[in-house]
């Protein structure tokens, strides 16, 4: 049975200003595409983007030089799935799709999951670019890590989409923090942390730090919290309190999430300034400036 959209056209959000990525998933909602695929499609846009250093193809490397890739997907029925540690796959989205869809696991990680890639038709690509490559050999200088606010932190494209029929899905997909350790994986392929949502209810997803993401489960928590009747904007709110209130030192990293419930509202908040989300409706395709934390 079809669900009915309560009158709300057709919205894709996502994380930062990567207003390709909303154009093409607004653009395929508005040719009646399903929420699921826009999504895919608005972040394999930013996952093949070699000038984005935080996502897919071009990404950053670990600090060994290797780029490794970590995505999630979910779907209106609640269904999802996801990827860790993937090398020389760029549109690792499509691939945790194929993890929901094709096996009957949550997650596959390294070597597994790119094995699984080939067997279903991705090709291999060297994701680590020459740019990429000169800037990590500029940085084993002084092998020195620390997040630089809005600029490494921003290691997310997070999506979601409400389609004609009423349907919510979500995706998210990241090369992870610049130079982390080998084998890290951060909240970007975990549901209930980078991203999570209910159909009935609403999603979320998050970007930054994302073990501080991961220790207060933020998108799940702004999910039941819509669900007792927060806005969107208030979720997105409570979740970042609840991140600087347990950790001190939150002023050396970012934190940020965007909201949409089953209404169509829609909300974000950060702990610094500098974050902004894109939202295409109608035709739209514009640029909200996040509200922060710290002023």
């Amino acid at each position: 049975m079809e669900r009915k959209s309560n009158n709300v056209t057709p919205i894709a959000i996502c994380t930062w200003a990567f207003s390709n990525a909303s154009k093409q998933a607004g653009e395929a909602l508005e040719r009646n595409a399903a929420a699921l695929d826009a999504v895919i499609i608005g972040v394999a846009v930013e996952e093949a983007n070699l000038k984005n250093t935080t996502v897919g193809k071009g990404g950053t490397p670990d600090r060994e030089g290797n780029v490794t890739l970590d995505a999630c997907v979910m779907a209106p029925n609640g269904d999802c799935g996801a990827v860790a540690c993937v090398e020389n796959i760029t549109h690792v989205a499509a691939l945790a799709r194929k993890v929901m869809e094709n096996t009957p696991h949550f997650m596959l990680a390294g070597k597994g999951a790119e094995e699984f890639a080939y067997a279903n038709g991705f090709k291999k690509e060297n994701l680590l670019t020459e740019t990429a490559t000169q800037q990590w050999k500029e940085w084993l200088k002084t092998s020195e890590y620390k997040p630089i606010i809005n600029i490494e932190n921003h290691d997310t494209i997070g999506m979601l989409a409400i389609d004609a029929q009423g349907d919510i899905a979500g995706a998210c997909s990241t090369s992870g923090l610049s130079y982390k350790m080998k084998g890290r994986v951060g909240d970007s392929p975990i549901i209930g942390s980078g991203l999570f949502l209910d159909n009935d209810v609403g999603g979320a997803v998050g970007t930054g730090m994302g073990e501080e993401i991961l220790k207060t489960v933020g998108s799940f928590l702004i999910v039941e919290l819509m669900r007792q009747g927060y806005s969107p904007q208030k979720a997105c709110e409570e979740a970042v309190h609840r991140v600087v209130t347990k950790n001190p030192d939150h002023t050396n990293f970012q934190v940020a999430y965007i909201a949409m419930n089953k209404a169509g509202e829609i909300g974000s908040y950060c702990i610094h300034s500098g974050f902004a989300m894109m939202k295409y409706q109608d035709g739209k395709n514009e640029t909200i400036t996040s509200p922060s934390f710290l002023k």
